[in-house]
């Protein structure tokens, strides 16, 4: 079959008119003067009145009776009119071309997955309150096991210390319970009453720097799963199954709702920080809106 065949055929004859003609011709059929036709198109009065005499000339017919300034619609201006309105509305229909879809600018974010979802998603609700002309998609990276991160305009990383870029957030981290694994505790337990609890694992942040600090015997726990991701370590903490060395911005919602305890005072500085890759030469408006939000977020929460 000939793929030239399904191309529309437009009769020799055929004179179509703007676009902006027929709006000019609905303005002032529903409001019947110019001026306030000539407002709701943000034109002249005089360029909504030039509009509808082109669309007039082309057409050969009437549109419109000229009273003083009120506007009517003649016989076959009505009859138009209902032609135009269906026309209009299925152009209007679709969601390209609508305005506020335009204006609305697309920002991929990308960061580690308990970031994601223990310091952004939380914070979510805020952000498009404060930037609604912002559509944000938030993508995770897996660095530990290998996987290299999806495209993004945005990229938070787990940077060594000091980062070679910008560090956006450097935790501090305490050994945290559930509720039912700290009534095992005395009221107030001293440091070494850790190591009579199971410790969770996790490549990612090591026991040594809290118990050196402590004064405790400086040895990594070899015994229990080991999980290759700070949520699932916050999860096992929460089900009870050990205490988790984590820091305290990733588990500020488990602590608030009572779901994780903390207790001792002593804290120390996360193994690894998170860090902000390079925005791009010419980064939008709304990319610096999104970074510069990032990074007032990420203060605070070091704030506490």
């Amino acid at each position: 079959m000939n793929p030239s065949s399904h191309a529309p055929s437009l009769a020799p004859d055929l004179r179509l008119p703007s676009l902006e003609g027929l709006r000019a011709f609905q303005a002032v059929a529903a409001l019947g003067m110019l001026d306030p036709a000539a407002e709701a198109l943000h034109i002249s009065a005089s360029a909504v009145g030039k509009r509808i005499g082109a669309l007039e000339e082309l057409l050969g017919l009437a549109l419109f009776q000229r009273q003083g300034g009120h506007w009517s619609l003649t016989a076959g201006g009505r009859e138009y009119l209902e032609q135009v309105r269906a026309a209009l509305d299925l152009l209007a229909a679709a969601p390209q071309h609508r305005r506020p879809q335009q204006r609305r600018e697309r920002l991929r974010l990308c960061a580690p997955p308990t970031f994601a979802r223990q310091i952004l998603v939380p914070a979510l609700p805020a952000f498009s309150q404060a930037f609604p002309h912002l559509e944000l998609e938030l993508v995770l990276s897996v660095p530990y096991l290998g996987d290299g991160a999806p495209e993004a305009e945005l990229q938070v990383y787990h940077a060594p210390q000091p980062p070679t870029t910008e560090l956006l957030l450097r935790d501090r981290v305490t050994p945290l319970l559930a509720p039912a694994l700290a009534a095992r505790l005395p009221e107030a337990p001293q440091p070494a009453e850790l190591l009579t609890l199971p410790l969770l694992r996790t490549p990612l942040q090591s026991w040594l720097p809290w118990l050196q600090a402590a004064g405790l015997p400086a040895r990594e726990p070899d015994d229990g799963p080991r999980f290759i991701d700070l949520g699932l370590v916050l999860q096992a903490a929460e089900c009870g199954q050990g205490a988790a060395l984590v820091g305290l911005s990733l588990a500020r919602r488990l602590l608030d709702q009572g779901l994780l305890l903390r207790p001792w005072a002593l804290e120390v500085p996360a193994a690894q920080a998170y860090a902000l890759r390079p925005l791009p030469a010419h980064a939008s408006p709304g990319l610096q809106a999104l970074a510069d939000w990032l990074r007032l977020h990420c203060r605070a929460l070091a704030r506490g």
